[in-house]
């Protein structure tokens, strides 16, 4: 393979490329902020700071929703401008270079050549562009040999999806795609607030209650106060926050994928079932960051739980693998589907 490789994850929040003998060069917000509908004023982290706080003639969207491209003008601009900046707009990748791209497994299959298009039709030139499925770069992210003959539980809690899959050599058995992920919940912490405290939060300040506030397995009762706008006197103001009254609005959620985790395992083969109990589940994804989320996994499956160190990146570090070391396997050129731009 080429020397020249990268790994992207295109998140619904945060977008990630992986070069090889480098390790993750770009790690930013998925956002993009347009002026007078084609004018690209901001990207990434930048503009995303800039959501709910712009003028009227700026908007500032979110490409990928529920794990696939939506907006894929937007998203080719941003690719691009990220491109740009990493290599430089005379530089190019070249002919030689070789991408490999994340998706998720229950998509279409229209969903999934979408990711190809984008970076087939980005301002590079490419040799080859390669697919891998996320759950398959989750485990292999988490450290995890998934080319033997063992089965692996893998939950990847991401901002917008859970995908919750079941892999044994090297591929996967069963997977399933919910739509529920950590704005759902932040949507949901922000309805209850205004309920209850009549007050108007904006998604950053939900973000901020869930995770500093919202424990999965609630032990002790805590409280943070939190500014925002008062829909009587419609007023800015600060008040004080229960977390076990938010608590319970988040845990219905949670409860919501667990049951989606039952489901899997009761059309799990047994001797895969075998060895799920012997290893567990593992947990991944932004979300996993939730306070004694696993104490709660733990409690309701009565499986042990392995929480990923580095949730937020497993995909990445998954891609990077593949690229670091494609080929020392038998198995691995299996997980890769590729496409050849000459046959395109």
């Amino acid at each position: 393979m080429s020397k020249r490789i990268f790994g992207i994850d295109l998140g619904t929040s945060k977008i990630k490329i992986y070069k090889k003998g480098e390790g993750i060069v770009l790690d930013q917000s998925n956002a993009i902020a347009i002026a007078n509908k084609n004018n690209l004023i901001a990207a990434g982290d930048e503009a995303n700071e800039m959501y709910e706080k712009v003028p009227i003639n700026i908007s500032v969207s979110y490409p990928v929703k529920f794990g696939v491209i939506a907006e894929i003008a937007h998203m080719q601009m941003l690719l691009n401008h990220f491109f740009n900046e990493l290599i430089g707009k005379k530089n190019g990748f070249g002919s030689t270079t070789e991408f490999l791209i994340a998706v998720p497994t229950d998509i279409t299959e229209v969903e999934k050549k979408s990711f190809y298009d984008l970076i087939s039709n980005s301002n590079v030139k490419s040799k080859s562009i390669g697919m891998v499925e996320k759950p398959i770069a989750t485990a292999l992210g988490m450290g995890l040999d998934i080319y033997h003959a063992h089965g692996i539980l893998t939950v990847d809690i991401g901002a917008e999806t859970t995908e919750i899959s079941i892999l044994s050599l090297g591929g996967i058995v069963l997977s399933k795609l919910i739509p529920i992920g950590g704005r759902k919940i932040d949507e949901s912490i922000k309805l209850f607030i205004k309920k209850r405290y009549n007050l108007v939060i904006g998604d950053k300040t939900a973000e901020f209650i869930k995770m500093n506030l919202v424990s999965a397995f609630p032990q002790e009762k805590e409280s943070i106060f939190v500014c925002g706008r008062n829909v009587v006197t419609g007023l800015p103001c600060e008040m004080e926050i229960f977390s076990e009254e938010v608590n319970e609005i988040v845990n219905e959620h949670l409860i919501t994928i667990i049951e989606s985790v039952r489901v899997i395992l009761e059309r799990t083969p047994p001797e895969i079932s075998a060895d799920i109990y012997r290893s567990g589940i593992y947990l991944t994804g932004g979300s996993a960051k939730l306070r004694n989320l696993d104490q709660l996994f733990t409690r309701e499956t009565a499986l042990k739980v392995n929480v990923a160190d580095d949730p937020e990146n497993t995909v990445a570090n998954g891609l990077g693998e593949l690229v670091e070391n494609a080929g020392s396997n038998k198995l691995s050129a299996n997980v890769i589907k590729t496409f050849d731009r000459k046959s395109k």
